[in-house]
């Protein structure tokens, strides 16, 4: 994992660029990979029937203007010589041609060309073009093995329902799947939902005399084992067997359904009738006409074999997104299960009357605000700390802030609140510098942006009444959550972090202590060696480092503090972005923890898994539930696609409203549940993207620091006074 760039966050004053505004790379990217997925798919409903599929029938027409000649003719009629009558062919007595409809099948089809081989028989495949791209190998080796391949269009319709573009179309696309499977092109044609010759009528002439006009000989029958009924194998080769010894094109199928029946009668009908004299041959050999095939090359070559590589990767990729949603449902069943059972467990622990986490805690505490450029909101922050009901200090960290936000601070004039300033170092080189001035030895943590409530420190610092508790993670609300993005964040806040904090607390492997309220002894800082700076979530990082080093992590319910979400996208993005490459790079230093012994082995193999499905791979793959609802919507089946989807969203607004009961929150606010599941799952995939994305390229992420606009309080705390913070300056959500 690549170590972060430099923790300062005073940029430079770039340069504006002239020309074009380009898309920034972390959208570009995610874009791309979501087009390209979405072209798969496309791709993958194209080549499976489910784009452009037309299965209507026509009915029997008029036969009026078919030519006598092909009503009573041969079932080879070629209608290619413009301005002169279609003519057709018979086969010679004791030739038969064996065709095979509607392949090639990737079970059946192999069979079929075994007995072939097993018989030294040749016949000829009428392939589709969505089947043949599926299993080009299964073309080649009908080409290999000596057998004729001919068009049975693209999507399979009833091309008397069709205009000429789609018919070009349909031969194109099945011309352009030979191509790349076998490397011909083929003059044979056979018609979908063809019979006899004399089946022709008004509406299938016309196009037979199109099909004729580019280039192609139409294949009927003048035999129909009508295997496709699954009639029995002595049915089917009573019904395939020539009458005196007459040649014939003898209609099966090797795809379509179960063609057990159909190998069985093979293997009885080809020695039998070659035991009477009759060859099994290709049309061209039976006609005694130069071979339907003709080779490809150069550009049609590798556009045919550039398809079928798309049609592999689809079908590939569709695989992998299945296996992925597979993945995902469990994780989220998982996920939610755990989350409801554990955490309501832990609220029966914690709030029985009889539940202490050992003696009260009641010594003094250092409270420790790192602060940069934070003028709008660092009064409000210190006056909730004032108000509070417990024996504290506060030490206000400013990094080298150029808005005035120590000389803010000391112009309150605040007994107990003193101002610690220094260069900008980012925000743990802040939190070190703090620890080495704070005079007690429990030391609380908190953005320069949140807002205590009076009872908060109290709350927070009574496990460590429990000598084995190293540190506490607080509640951390949205307080500006007036606003859409506000309002998903907030149930995000609520759901996701504060029901995982209690699912984590039970099984002893909570991965973070929060920025914006957290509590710490210092005798346990001091051991892991302070606040470190390999990473851009030094909050995990010092979590999972207190789990190793053997120490309780815990989460205190009440000691509530209200922070400031952002409130735009860019705003969200920067901070989410940060937070995930972040929580990768923790994940990636403490692998070790994996194979190692005693606390740090246990919290390896039960804390980083954990982590690492919930918070990095179930986010990553949640997409894929919206993904397919789009799928199912489009291609079907949609009822049972919506059923699904819905079904996963019952389940996540079960836990949204049992962790807004745990946390007294409204319901009120669940109203938007649905549209956050769609859209803002989507934002946090492009992050979350974007943050693998910097890691697997070795790229570096500078600190981002969020423009804030200091209107949040805390419930029951001391108002503040903000001279320079006019409603107008507030951000709106983008």
């Amino acid at each position: 994992m690549t170590s972060p760039a430099p923790r300062g966050r005073h940029n430079p004053r770039k340069k504006k660029r002239s020309g074009p505004r380009r898309m920034p790379m972390r959208f570009l990217l995610p874009s791309l990979l979501l087009v390209a997925l979405l072209a798969m798919l496309m791709l993958r409903g194209y080549v499976h029937s489910e784009i452009l599929a037309d299965h209507r029938v026509q009915p029997p027409a008029s036969t009026s203007q078919v030519p006598d000649e092909v009503l009573d003719g041969g079932p080879v009629i070629d209608a290619r010589t413009p301005g002169e009558p279609a003519t057709t062919l018979r086969i010679p007595d004791h030739k038969i041609v064996l065709t095979f409809d509607d392949g090639p099948d990737p079970v059946w089809t192999p069979k079929v060309l075994d007995k072939l081989k097993e018989h030294d028989a040749h016949g000829v495949f009428f392939v589709t073009g969505t089947m043949a791209s599926r299993y080009p190998g299964l073309v080649k080796r009908m080409v290999d093995e000596g057998h004729e391949v001919g068009l049975h269009t693209f999507n399979h319709p009833d091309l008397s329902y069709q205009s000429t573009s789609r018919i070009d179309w349909e031969l194109s696309q099945n011309q352009l799947v030979l191509a790349g499977a076998a490397g011909i092109r083929s003059s044979l044609f056979r018609p979908p939902y063809s019979s006899f010759a004399d089946a022709m009528d008004n509406k299938s002439w016309p196009v037979t005399q199109y099909i004729g006009s580019r280039g192609y000989l139409t294949v009927v029958n003048n035999t129909d084992s009508e295997d496709w009924k699954r009639p029995g194998v002595r049915a089917i080769i009573d019904r395939a067997t020539p009458r005196h010894g007459k040649g014939a094109v003898i209609l099966m199928h090797d795809s379509g359904g179960d063609r057990s029946q159909t190998v069985r009668a093979l293997d009885r009908f080809l020695p039998k009738m070659q035991d009477k004299g009759y060859e099994f041959t290709s049309l061209t050999a039976a006609l005694g006409a130069p071979s339907a095939h003709t080779q490809v090359t150069g550009v049609e070559l590798w556009k045919g074999k550039a398809f079928i590589f798309a049609v592999g990767i689809s079908e590939h990729v569709t695989g992998f997104l299945v296996v992925g949603l597979a993945v995902i449902g469990a994780l989220v069943i998982t996920r939610f299960g755990l989350m409801l059972l554990l955490s309501f467990l832990h609220a029966r622990r914690v709030r029985r009357k009889d539940f202490r986490w050992g003696d009260p805690f009641t010594r003094p505490v250092s409270v420790l605000v790192p602060a940069y450029n934070e003028r709008r909101c660092i009064e409000s922050t210190v006056r909730s700390l004032v108000a509070s009901d417990y024996p504290i200090e506060v030490v206000v960290i400013d990094d080298g802030s150029t808005d005035g936000t120590a000389d803010v601070v000391e112009a309150m004039g605040i007994p107990n609140v003193r101002v610690v300033r220094q260069r900008n170092g980012g925000k743990p080189a802040a939190l070190n510098n703090g620890i080495a001035h704070a005079r007690y030895d429990i030391v609380v943590m908190m953005d320069g942006d949140t807002v205590f409530e009076p009872s908060t420190v109290r709350e927070l610092v009574q496990p460590f009444g429990d000598p084995r508790v190293g540190a506490v993670a607080g509640n951390a609300k949205v307080g500006n959550r007036d606003s859409m993005i506000g309002a998903w964040q907030h149930i995000e806040y609520v759901m996701g972090f504060n029901l995982d904090r209690r699912m984590y607390d039970v099984l002893g492997c909570m991965p973070t202590i929060p920025g914006a309220v957290g509590a710490f002894r210092r005798d346990a800082l001091d051991r892991i060696g302070g606040m470190s700076e390999d990473t851009l979530a030094e909050d995990t990082d010092v979590t999972m480092a207190l789990h190793r080093d053997g120490w309780r992590v815990v989460y205190a319910e009440n000691a509530r503090a209200w922070t400031e979400a952002p409130e735009s996208v860019q705003q969200l993005w920067s901070q989410r972005y940060r937070w995930s490459y972040g929580t990768m790079q923790a994940i990636w230093k403490h692998r070790r923890a994996v194979v190692e012994r005693g606390p740090s082995g246990r919290f390896g193999r039960v804390g980083l898994p954990f982590v690492s499905l919930f918070m990095v791979v179930a986010p990553l793959l949640a997409p894929l539930i919206d993904v397919f609802l789009l799928y199912g919507l489009v291609f079907g089946p949609t009822g049972k696609t919506v059923t699904a989807w819905f079904g996963v969203l019952l389940i996540q607004a079960v836990c949204a409203a049992y962790a807004f009961r745990l946390d007294g929150e409204r319901m009120t606010h669940l109203i938007s549940l649905p549209l956050q599941q769609v859209l803002y799952r989507q934002l946090m995939y492009m992050v979350l993207l974007q943050s693998w994305i910097t890691a697997l390229t070795g790229g570096r992420l500078r600190w981002q620091k969020l423009r804030r606009t200091g209107v949040v309080e805390a419930p029951g705390g001391a108002p503040a006074r903000r001279k320079d913070t006019p409603q107008k300056d507030r951000r709106p959500v983008a």
